[in-house]
């Protein structure tokens, strides 16, 4: 089961690969409560970088619980994501839904993602 863990291989480490997906993005996924920006990487599984500023997200307590809930969705769903940079961007208004909305939400983002992937294809 080790494909369902979240490594330190399965994570956007460094400025220069948070810049390389936000300079070359080739896929997006829209919400008014987040945005997901991806683009392949040379590796054989995806990788996930999260950005939840304090600006949109004001408590450390929601900002906490909105990164566990990604962390946790991707966990789940990095499956059906082929080798992808992947970043989450948190919008305001994300702390406002419950976690099982966040859950909602964040699964039909994924799903979304992997259907542009097959589209392109």
């Amino acid at each position: 089961m080790p494909e369902s863990t979240f490594g330190r291989d399965k994570r956007l480490l460094t400025a220069r690969a948070y810049r390389a997906v936000f300079g070359d993005t080739c896929y997006k996924v829209a919400h008014p409560h987040l945005l997901l920006l991806a683009r392949p990487n040379e590796l054989a599984h995806p990788r996930l970088g999260l950005v939840v500023a304090k600006k949109n997200v004001r408590r450390s307590v929601d900002r906490n619980r909105v990164k566990r809930v990604v962390r946790e969705t991707f966990r789940s769903t990095q499956g059906m994501l082929d080798s992808l940079d992947i970043i989450f961007l948190a919008r305001q208004g994300i702390e406002r839904l419950t976690a099982r909305e966040q859950t909602d939400l964040l699964e039909s983002s994924w799903r979304r993602l992997s259907r542009k992937l097959t589209s392109n294809q």
